[in-house]
């Protein structure tokens, strides 16, 4: 079919056939697969058999091959592109002809250890091919931070070309550029370490030191009976214990394989984070995992770097590298002296657009991360206490476990023990070697499954598994768990201090008030305002924000991205003032930004106008700051008028009457400045700046943001818990007032802040440390307050022993985060550094899904304790009656299989049904649990010993009594559905082991009449369970008796 391949290759015939015939896009590639395929093997003819005197495999020629086909076909289409347009018949030609083909030409080299396929797509509209980019080198060039190398690419124009993105507008974002990006640069993922499998847990379950005794004395059991017995009745006892600890292991296993499962999903949740992205002309947030690279990514202070990248344009850009470099100094990043960004770095300050670069695996950040496995075993505090207590009840059963050994190897040895006919089990030298060998196999056995069963292993399993379903329902309900001891430490807290935008309110913005100078202007805006005023308004709204605006092809609304705030100045802007972005832009050049931050609350620019080449500052920020920096301000005329002290006052006024109206105000001023007055002296260097005194004010505006609907019944139930709120926001006092009213945490007459209930962050932190302690209880808001103060209030409260819970959405919140107790994100808001900070982040932002937090950290306590009651109860009795049948009748009641699958009920079973309860509003009606709290109190210290001691008179009557009673030889509703199918299953599972395993595990079958008396002994319980209840006990911790 391709003909002979030593005939003489004619290439000027193939190009003459490419660019001269009309084919269909299918037909064009076949023609091109085989005239390549055909010159390959022209070339291959003198190549291969060049090489036959080497050493070579088959594999190693065919890959000579491979390469030689696709060497040679990109040489053809090279040679294509470069005699085609020389071509003066090329306008003439159809629009679908191979002549397109010099847009999709490669020129980089084969790389042989790379497996990812080029994709060639000859179609006029397919630019998304990219000859000239070796990823190898685009890596080294950021991870070495080489400018040389960037030079080669021809600098960060060269690459953005190289790229094919544009450094307004971003790629074109539609599906097949998206593909082929990830086909050719790779997908911004790392390798993960696998996951634990069933196995591994399995192993580690094994490596128990009371397991392996088991299973020896299991070996030896089966040994010894099959040798006694025969092979069809003596595997009975050894085989039936292989059994049982082979269901405690799988059973164990099978939980810790579903908590690392559980683990690894929230993990991924964690990791997804939203970065803002240009692709054709609209900024839209996408996932991290979805960047690719030639994306134009923008970012803004605290925000993750998603992948290796350069700098396109910002201002003020400070990065902090030390989770890749470990130095913990900021690093100035600009277009010229360092343009180089690394994945996983934070920005520090200031914003900007950087072009992505290396993506995933080619970055020094997914090379980290694979090689790290996430620690699924953390160890919280409650889980520290579990292990004392586990440890403690370890050895008091260790002790119970090696009396009995010592009692019944003693009366074994000295002939007190019979065999099942009445006969004395050993008689000296007479007895058997194998029956005295089997004999203490046995007792050992019994011994070692004593110390199996009071051994609570269920305590840390049920910890476990507590943990992961409450982490797990939690997500459900907004809140996604970080730190594991998160979980318990919020059902201890007594206060919660927490942010007003957004976690109170909506977040939802929109301007409802605007005064230019002391005039409210209610409508008909860019009318009533002097031209040269509307001017300046523009300017200080388009070009003093780190929002942008998309105008869609259709003509329909803009689109608007940026914090609410700037969408909903900008959109009063555009719509209200006749603001055009893009002009803007155009006719003006900004020199100089600082941004705004949460100490500062204000933000700064400084243009310079195209036409007259004048320069600009401007500023916006919190009202009353901005109204301090100006000596004068714009009527709508255009008048410009001094502020006084009455005009001053009058301000005041204006911006107190907005903000008890629960409005933010915001405040725009401006001032024409020369060239010198940009830069100042700072020692040996000028640093530009810009001027913060002698404004001009513009103008003023309000923003509303009404409180979430469900904030006043969220604090409601958290007070009625014992848990104080205190509201902590950068607002200014009356509003902060005004909000707090409403959500609750004022009452309607505490509008004045009596008692220093409501104070400014300023104020706060000029008190003295000792007025501080003595004042920070009663405090409900403070308004005006900057990071510092969140974290000197949180420093204060926990002083004082209170276990504080805190909010947080800014960079600068991240010491506050850490200091508290429980540190609590938000999700939508947060930055990356606030939620690397926390310990829960709040998915929806909502003051609600922190309350729910708080139920599910009692409800985990409240189940933890519910399992030590019934691990305890059950403990207790089987140690004293198994001590005491030992010590008085020579042999224990229950046997090995009967005790370990006791254990299993105990520990696993018992575990999954009492660790999944859901909360319920009685936990929201008991105050906060304490930090010193014991974990068993004195009501569950009354209701485990009464239930022991039924348990252990029922138990000693059957173990003396019982063949009487029952006429047999030597045996033995809730709202929650998970909670009722293991008790099903357990029921089901012991009627299966007495009545169907009687020789697996030593069990006589029972009449109805027997099992309806095992009911109702077992019943008993519930009875004797509401008579202990209403014996009172004492508050002070029972144990606290026994210290003295």
């Amino acid at each position: 079919m391709l003909g002979n391949p030593s005939t003489d290759f004619d290439s000027s015939s193939l190009l003459d056939t490419i660019t001269t015939t009309t084919f269909t896009k299918a037909q064009k590639r076949w023609r091109i697969a085989y005239k390549a395929i055909h010159f390959t093997l022209y070339l291959a003819r003198d190549m291969v058999p060049g090489k036959r005197n080497h050493v070579s495999t088959i594999a190693q020629k065919r890959w000579r091959l491979a390469y030689t086909v696709i060497y040679s076909s990109r040489a053809i289409l090279s040679l294509v592109a470069e005699i085609v347009p020389k071509s003066p018949d090329r306008d003439r030609r159809p629009p679908h002809t191979v002549l397109e083909i010099e847009q999709i030409v490669p020129h980089h080299r084969f790389d042989q250890t790379t497996s990812r396929s080029h994709l060639l797509d000859i179609d006029n509209t397919d630019d998304s091919f990219f000859p000239d980019i070796d990823q190898l080198k685009l890596t080294e060039m950021v991870k070495e931070k080489d400018l040389n190398e960037l030079r080669k690419f021809g600098g960060i124009k060269g690459l953005i070309k190289a790229l094919q993105t544009d450094p307004q507008n971003g790629i074109s974002g539609n599906d097949k550029d998206i593909i082929l990006r990830k086909t050719t640069f790779g997908t911004n993922t790392y390798n993960k370490p696998p996951l634990k499998g069933l196995l591994h847990f399995v192993e580690e379950a094994f490596k128990d030191i009371t397991i392996l005794i088991l299973m020896g004395c299991a070996a030896l059991s089966l040994g010894f009976g099959i040798k006694e017995h025969g092979g069809q009745e003596g595997w009975y006892e050894g085989g039936s214990i292989f059994v049982a600890v082979f269901v405690v292991v799988a059973v164990s296993s099978l939980s810790n394989l579903r908590q690392e499962r559980q683990f690894d999903k929230l993990s991924k949740i964690s990791s997804d984070i939203k970065i803002d992205v240009m692709r054709d002309g609209r900024r839209q947030k996408i996932s991290i995992f979805d960047v690719v690279v030639g994306d134009v990514a923008f970012l803004t202070i605290g925000d993750q770097i998603p992948a290796d990248g350069v700098f396109l344009s910002g201002h003020s850009f400070q990065v902090d590298e030390s989770s890749m470099t470990g130095e913990s100094d900021y690093v100035e990043v600009d277009s010229e002296k360092n343009p180089f960004l690394l994945s996983g770095s934070k920005i520090a300050d200031g914003y900007a657009w950087m072009l992505v670069t290396s993506v995933g695996m080619n970055t020094s950040w997914g090379n980290m991360m694979s090689s790290i496995a996430r620690d699924s075993s953390e160890r919280t505090p409650l889980q520290a206490r579990l292990d004392k207590l586990t440890s403690s009840i370890g050895k008091a059963g260790l002790s119970v476990a090696l009396l009995v050994l010592l009692v019944l190897l003693i009366r074994y040895f000295t002939g007190n023990t019979n065999d099942e006919n009445g006969n004395q089990e050993f008689n000296g030298s007479a007895t058997d070697i194998n029956d005295v060998f089997n004999s203490v196999v046995r007792i050992v056995s019994a011994a070692v499954t004593i110390v199996v069963v009071a051994i609570p292993e269920g305590l840390p399993l049920a910890v476990t598994l507590t943990l992961a379903y409450s982490m797990k329902r939690m997500m459900a309900d907004q809140a996604m768990v970080r730190k594991l001891s998160a979980c318990e430490t919020m059902g201890s807290a007594t206060v919660i201090c927490t942010d007003k935008t957004g976690t109170l309110t909506m977040n939802k913005m929109k301007v409802t008030k605007f005064w230019l100078g002391q005039e409210n202007i209610e409508e008909n805006h860019s009318t009533v305002i002097a031209k040269n005023v509307l001017e300046l308004f523009h300017q200080g709204v388009g070009l003093n924000t780190t929002g942008s605006v998309y105008k869609p092809a259709t003509g329909s609304i803009p689109e608007f991205s940026g914090s609410p705030t700037e969408k909903a100045i900008l959109s009063w802007a555009i719509l209200e003032l006749g603001m055009d972005m893009e002009n803007l832009k155009q006719s003006s050049t900004i020199l100089h930004v600082e941004t705004f931050n949460s100490e500062k609350k204000r933000s700064g620019v400084s243009v310079r106008k195209e036409d007259d080449k004048t320069i600009h500052v401007h500023w916006k920020g919190a009202a009353e700051m901005v109204l301090g920096m100006c000596s004068n301000y714009y009527q709508a005329t255009g008048k410009v008028n001094p502020i006084d002290e009455e005009g001053r006052k009058e301000f005041e006024k204006i911006i107190q009457g907005m903000a008890a109206s629960s409005l933010r105000c915001i405040a725009f001023a401006h001032k024409q400045v020369t060239e010198q007055e940009q830069y100042i002296e700072d020692g040996k260097q000028t640093q530009q700046t810009l001027k913060e005194d002698g404004l001009t004010l513009l103008g003023i505006v309000g923003l509303k943001d009404p409180c979430r609907p469900g904030a006043k019944k969220a604090i409601e139930i958290c007070r009625s818990a014992g848990v104080d709120i205190k509201m902590i926001t950068g607002d200014n006092v009356f509003t902060a007032k005004a909000i707090a009213t409403e959500c609750g945490i004022l009452g309607p007459y505490d509008q004045q802040g009596k008692d220093g209930e409501v104070v400014e962050g300023v104020v706060f932190r000029n008190y003295t440390h000792e007025e501080r302690m003595q004042k920070v209880d009663r405090i409900r808001v403070m308004a005006r307050s900057s990071p510092f103060d969140k974290l000197l209030m949180v420093q204060c409260l926990k002083q004082k022993g209170h276990v504080v819970a805190v909010t947080g959405d800014g960079t600068n919140d991240a010491p506050a985060l850490k200091e508290a107790d429980v540190g609590l994100s938000m999700g939508i808001q947060g930055t990356e550094v606030a939620k690397e900070s926390s310990d829960i982040v709040i998915l929806d932002d909502d003051f609600a899904s922190v309350a729910t937090v708080v139920r599910w950290g009692r409800c985990v306590y409240n189940n933890i304790q519910k399992f030590i009651q019934f691990q305890l109860t059950v403990n207790v009795a089987a140690l004293v009656i198994n001590f005491i049948a030992a010590v008085s009748a020579g042999e224990v009641p229950l046997t090995t299989v009967q005790l370990l699958w006791v254990n299993l009920i105990m520990d696993s079973l018992g575990a999954l049904a009492l660790a999944t309860e859901r909360p319920t509003d009685e936990l929201m009606h008991k105050p906060p649990v304490g930090r010193t709290e014991p974990l068993i109190t004195n009501i569950m210290w009354r209701n485990l010993l009464a239930q022991a001691l039924y348990q252990i008179a029922i138990l000693l009557t059957f173990q003396f009594g019982g063949k009487s009673i029952f006429n047999v030889s030597n045996a033995g509703l809730h709202r929650n559905r998970l909670f009722l199918g293991i008790v099903a299953v357990t029921i089901v599972l012991q009627i299966v082991m007495v009545e169907f395993l009687k020789k697996f595990a030593d069990t006589v079958r029972l009449n109805w009449w027997q099992w309806v008396v095992c009911i109702a002994i077992a019943a008993f319980s519930w009875p004797i369970a509401w008579c202990v209840k209403s014996i009172p006990v004492s508050e002070k911790p029972f144990l606290s008796y026994l210290r003295r």
